[in-house]
């Protein structure tokens, strides 16, 4: 079993717009069925953790309402809204914590931090990211949420080109010491 973040970023490492934008994003031509698409990584994931932002923009924008069938852990320290049958969990408990709790219900399947960067970290920090997935769109943003905000030491494991995406897929190897 790996823990994953699996992500999109802009050339200038940022995840989001300072206003949570992703419209960036989503005007970049990117095939789904190609090299390190969504489609097939999804498949091998048994439970999701993420942010409240990204859960709120899920579900601001997913038309069916909730597209995962997996458990999915939401880091917050506010009430939000569950959709109706989605297996969702909202917690403010420590990363270990519901690390244990997503490795039993995803029943020997990859477990995936979908976003945002500053979750990623502390399961980093904590020495329970095993890799990193970045799917660099041609674009810079200048400022916003960025992608990982921690010192890591990656090695590259594969990398591809999706349409107009460089992608690239790391394996996190350790932390970076303070300067």
């Amino acid at each position: 079993m790996v823990t994953h973040y699996f992500t999109a970023s802009s050339l200038d490492g940022f995840i989001a717009t300072t206003g949570h934008s992703l419209e960036w994003l989503l005007k970049q031509k990117f095939d789904e069925h190609g090299p390190m698409a969504y489609q097939e990584f999804e498949r091998s994931i048994g439970a999701l953790a993420m942010g409240a932002s990204t859960y709120e923009w899920l579900l601001r924008n997913d038309p069916g309402g909730w597209s995962y069938a997996q458990p999915t852990w939401v880091f917050t320290h506010r009430d939000l809204p569950i959709p109706t049958g989605a297996d969702v969990h909202l917690t403010s408990a420590d990363v270990r914590q519901v690390h244990v709790e997503m490795t039993a219900a995803a029943a020997g399947r990859d477990l995936w931090v979908v976003g945002g960067g500053d979750l990623a970290g502390q399961f980093a920090d904590a020495g329970l990211l095993d890799e990193v997935w970045v799917q660099y769109a041609p674009v810079t943003l200048g400022s916003g949420a960025p992608l990982l905000p921690r010192a890591l030491d990656l090695e590259l494991i594969d990398v591809a080109r999706n349409e107009a995406f460089l992608c690239g897929r790391y394996r996190v190897t350790g932390r970076l010491p303070k300067s």
